[in-house]
Parts: structure tokens; sequence; C-alpha cells
């Protein structure tokens, strides 16, 4: 393996990056060791040596935060993993709630030839299955202002841009649901309780008029479900 590549530094990178993106909270050795997995310590120690190769800017006991390189080389990682996801639904014949863990092992030891010859077949996409962007070979990303479903207030109406891959479960109940990136979905009245988030769901290639919405079914979304949805502000 060339020494540039290094599975688990490019995990803590593409760990904190994601912290970040679909939220402003910068993230927390603690927080970051708890959705690795592994010991304080052991983030302490990384921790050090990401800032000594100029990846991480961090003052003790602060938030970590990548620098330009750190980003640089997160992005890289996040590109190669979102390929892999989309390619493994697209070409292997995955489901969208089977490929994040191959993808994390695959990630790793892809070249650079094939991540690229994966890239060309698949059209360049810009998004992978679960909606999350991908990166650009230069590390350009497309960005929307976004909201999370579960905070969205009744009437919005928005196209869902993003469903988090973290839990298996929930991506197939939100299939079943109808529910994916590309949907457009409405707001209806709150739930009194706070336990559930009533949509009006526009599959995809419906259009987005009101007359559609009217006629959609409404849905019940656990709130727990709706927490993983992101929509278009």
């Amino acid at each position: 393996m060339p020494a540039s590549k290094n599975p688990a530094l490019e995990d803590y990178l593409k760990t904190v990056y994601a912290h970040t993106e679909w939220q402003p909270d910068p993230i927390t050795p603690k927080v970051l060791a708890d959705k690795l997995g592994v010991a304080p310590s052991s983030v302490t120690e990384m921790v050090k040596k990401m800032a000594a190769q100029g990846l991480i800017a961090h003052v003790p006991y602060g938030p970590l935060r990548l620098t330009d390189a750190g980003r640089e080389r997160a992005l890289a990682v996040v590109r190669r993993h979102r390929l892999i996801e989309t390619w493994l639904v697209r070409e292997m014949g995955y489901g969208w709630d089977e490929v994040h863990d191959e993808a994390e092992v695959l990630e790793h030891g892809l070249s650079d030839r094939l991540l690229e010859t994966i890239d060309a077949r698949l059209g360049r996409p810009s998004r992978d299955p679960h909606g999350d962007a991908i990166p650009a070979a230069d590390g350009s990303i497309a960005v929307e202002s976004f909201l999370r479903l579960d905070g969205a207030p009744a009437g919005h109406t928005g196209r869902v841009l993003r469903i988090s891959d973290r839990d298996p479960e929930v991506l197939r109940a939100l299939a079943a649901a109808g529910v994916a990136p590309g949907v457009v979905v409405t707001v209806e009245t709150p739930d009194a309780s706070g336990e559930h988030v009533h949509v009006r769901v526009t599959p995809v290639g419906d259009g987005a008029s009101s007359a559609a919405r009217v006629e959609a079914s409404p849905i019940e979304l656990a709130a727990e479900a709706a927490a993983e949805i992101w929509v278009t502000g």
C-alpha cells in the first residue's frame, strides 16, 4: 500500500468531515471516539499525528476542524466511498441498505485508475444512492440549502436531498413508503405528540405541482425516521 494510503487516518478524516456536512456543530474528540468506536486515548494520538501533518486544527479539549489540506484529503476518501456505493447499487445489484459496510472496506484499496473507470462508466454521477453529494475529482462538491425533515414547518415543500445510511432498517422502511432522494414531500400539520411527522409524497417524475401533491396519499413517519431525512430549504 502506498505511503499516502493510511486507512485509519482516512477514516478519521472522513468522519470529521461527515460530522459537519449536514449540521453546523464541530466535532469533539469524544464524539469522534464514539463515532469510530475507539478509545479516547486512540483519538488523542491520531489527532496529534494529523495535526503534525497539517491536516487538522485543534486546541486541547476543543473541537476538531479540518485544515484546507485535511479537507482535501477527506473529500478524496468521501469521493471513493460514495462512488463505490453508487457502483454497487447500479452495477452489482446491491440494495441501498447494503452498501455502506462494503464501501468502508473497498474505499481504501481501490486504485485511482479503477476509481476513474468506475466514475466514467457510471456517467460521472453527482450523488450517491442516499443522496449524498459525490465530490468531483478536483475536490469540488455541490452544496444546496437544506433542513432536516423533522424540523421543517407545516406546509413546507422540499425535494428529498439525502437520507442517512446509518440505519439499514430505516432505509428499508422509507423505501417501502416511497421516500427516497429526489421525491418531493410536503409537511402536514405536526403530530401533537411529537412522535410522528405527517407528509405527502410526490414520487420522482410526477412533478411538484399543487394538484399532484393534493392527490398524493399522506404518509406517517416516525420522528426517528424523519430525523434521518434532509430536504431542500
